[in-house]
């Protein structure tokens, strides 16, 4: 059910965004070790992982909860993501990271701005992310790297302590 609704909803993406579902899978990237799925009468209604990773930032080792495969059904976007990370907020605070992060395409500039009004979040410019790619192929970089939007959630630090640095190495595939 979690591949055919990431298929849906990053298909008009683009074809390549929903490809790594066509398996059954329900990860594209790193495997989350937390979900949180919300459901409606018409099946699954959003979905947003979680994984407690270290990345680099500049010269700063830093344990962070990653944040990705945000998806909302189409009929109810504009509702989601808030809601999502509002879901996922107890779990952040069990596994007591000082900050969640997340990548987003610029595309969605908008969309996250109105999200980070409500100080749950706040964009990081200025910052390349440098990624692990999922499958090792021997005619391909091992790796990529990215001019995204960042996405910083202050969880048990306030944002002050976010770490200065114009690279994020993810230290693994994106989530």
């Amino acid at each position: 059910e979690l591949s055919n609704f990431f298929r849906a909803t990053y298909g008009p993406t683009g074809e390549f965004n929903a490809k790594p579902f066509e398996t059954g899978r329900s990860w594209a990237g790193a495997r989350p070790e937390r979900r949180a799925i919300a459901y409606d009468s018409k099946g699954i209604a959003s979905h947003m992982g979680l994984l407690r990773r270290f990345i680099k930032v500049g010269d700063t080792d830093l344990l962070v909860a990653e944040l990705g495969l945000y998806g909302v059904r189409p009929d109810l976007e504009g509702l989601g993501i808030a809601h999502s990370i509002r879901a996922l907020a107890p779990a952040l605070q069990e596994l007591a990271v000082p900050f969640a992060f997340g990548t987003v395409r610029h595309a969605m500039r908008n969309h996250v701005e109105r999200f980070c009004r409500d100080g749950i979040s706040n964009i990081v410019t200025g910052v390349r992310v440098r990624s692990t790619l999922p499958d090792a192929l021997p005619d391909m970089p091992s790796t990529r790297t990215e001019d995204v939007l960042v996405l910083v959630f202050p969880i048990g630090r306030p944002m002050s302590e976010w770490p200065s640095g114009s690279l994020i190495e993810r230290n693994g595939c994106e989530l």
